[in-house]
């Protein structure tokens, strides 16, 4: 086995996705002398293979959905989506994202490693044939969809596999009710396929208010979209060019494609962290509030902690951790990581967004919170779009007449949840928030009167 010559570090970065990348520029700033590894695609799943990429195929679902609302109301005529051409405006901008994100690393002077990697021994980590050392380590590698143990299961297509379909097949199945399935689905329904989603009870993304959660899908299925609750799925069987999905009871389904989104599992199994004395958990790595593992010089970011707060896992919360570590680690300060309440949301048709206290919380606890719903269907914003359902919850605390949570379903939600976070980031009072003058009429200018 060869020792790679260069093989002393300051940090060595194991995976070059947003946080790591965040990560690796941030020590760099800092005068640290830094590599970062890279196994598969450079710049990780969120450009490649998962929120970008996502994103770019449902701007085809905005579309529709604005053209289906203000049919009769304006416009006449039907959107229809061409998904080979949807595909080849994704690939343009994917094909890029790793060779792009290379060489910018490479132009910074900052190392980059090709190869898996896996601890040997304390301070000693292998990538490819070479071994090389560094002073601290960071785990950046994130998570890969999860495969449902069931009899079949080799038949199971993953999100990876749907954002890059060259041919969208008549229908298709997803299995696990979460973010995932429901993004995905809203775009193959949009783009004209038949659509399931299968999940094992009747509460689905349960993170969110579920009134608003029964109203997305009350909405969804008017769009022609099926959901089979209460259905936990034993098997898969092949037949001629389509799958046969069978529970132990009476369910059965026939569909041409049948996607795992039932989450997400860390990429943890094969780095040899037994080696170098690093706990995990099912959820992934083990962290304290800086960030560190058990071992005192390896920390962890992004999706491959398993965290114990409340912090979603999400790209931005990704490079935030990887700024945090890279101050850490080239200064005296030892302060833990402090997260500002981070936002989340369902990229469905209409989307759902939430913030902060919710709903659920505020009603059970009336000495402390108000919780204000508000039925935003005929406000200006949302007549003007001609759209049929939207609908706010928004959680006030009585001691500070501040806002300290929020759930939104509309087609705006991405954009007021946003509004609602700086404001609820900056523990603005109501009187603050109604003293403000936005440009009207805009999402902005409705935020005095949501309170």
């Amino acid at each position: 086995m060869e020792v790679c010559k260069m093989a002393d570090y300051d940090v060595i970065i194991i995976g070059a996705g947003p946080g790591g990348i965040a990560a690796a520029y941030g020590l760099l700033a800092k005068g640290a002398k830094v590599a970062i590894v890279e196994e598969n695609l450079w710049g990780g799943t969120c450009p490649n293979r998962g929120c970008d990429p996502k994103k770019i195929l449902y701007a085809s679902v905005e579309a529709i959905e604005n053209g289906q609302y203000l049919q009769h109301h304006g416009l006449t005529g039907e959107l229809k989506v061409d998904w080979s051409a949807l595909m080849d405006n994704k690939r343009q901008y994917t094909s890029k994202i790793p060779t792009g994100t290379k060489q910018g690393l490479d132009h910074a002077n900052i190392a980059t490693l090709s190869g898996h990697a896996q601890f040997l021994t304390d301070n000693q980590l292998q990538v490819g044939d070479q071994v090389v050392t560094a002073t601290d380590y960071i785990i950046a590698t994130g998570q890969r969809p999860a495969i449902l143990p069931i009899e079949g299961k080799e038949y199971f297509q993953t999100s990876t596999d749907f954002l890059d379909l060259d041919e969208l097949p008549k229908s298709v199945t997803f299995v696990g009710a979460g973010y995932v399935a429901f993004e995905l689905a809203t775009i193959a329904n949009a783009a004209g396929s038949d659509v399931h989603i299968i999940h094992h009870n009747d509460w689905p993304l349960k993170e969110f208010d579920q009134s608003l959660v029964q109203e997305l899908v009350a909405q969804m299925k008017a769009r022609g979209i099926k959901f089979d609750f209460n259905v936990d799925l034993t098997s898969i069987q092949k037949d001629d060019d389509q799958y046969v999905l069978k529970d132990d009871q009476h369910f059965s389904l026939r569909t041409d494609a049948v996607f795992s989104t039932a989450g997400r599992i860390p990429n943890i199994d094969t780095m040899g962290l037994e080696n170098v004395g690093v706990g995990t958990l099912k959820k992934g790595v083990q962290v304290n509030h800086r960030l560190r593992t058990d071992n005192a010089h390896i920390y962890a970011l992004g999706d491959v902690i398993a965290r114990v707060g409340n912090e979603p896992k999400l790209t931005p919360v990704a490079s935030f951790e990887g700024r945090y570590l890279a101050n850490l680690l080239t200064s005296e300060s030892n302060r833990p990581i402090e997260y500002p309440l981070i936002p989340s949301v369902v990229y469905a048709a209409p989307k759902i967004a939430r913030i902060g206290v919710s709903p659920t919380v505020g009603k059970g606890d009336p000495d402390d919170y108000v919780v204000k719903d508000l039925d935003l269907t005929n406000w200006f914003t949302y007549f003007r779009l001609g759209e049929p359902v939207a609908k706010a919850r928004v959680v006030l605390d009585k001691q500070t007449n501040t806002i300290v949570g929020a759930q939104v379903l509309s087609s705006k939600a991405d954009e007021l949840i946003n509004y609602l976070t700086t404001v609820i980031n900056e523990h603005q009072t109501v009187d603050e928030v109604q003293a403000e003058i936005f440009a009207y009429p805009t999402v902005a200018s409705d935020l005095p009167y949501l309170f």
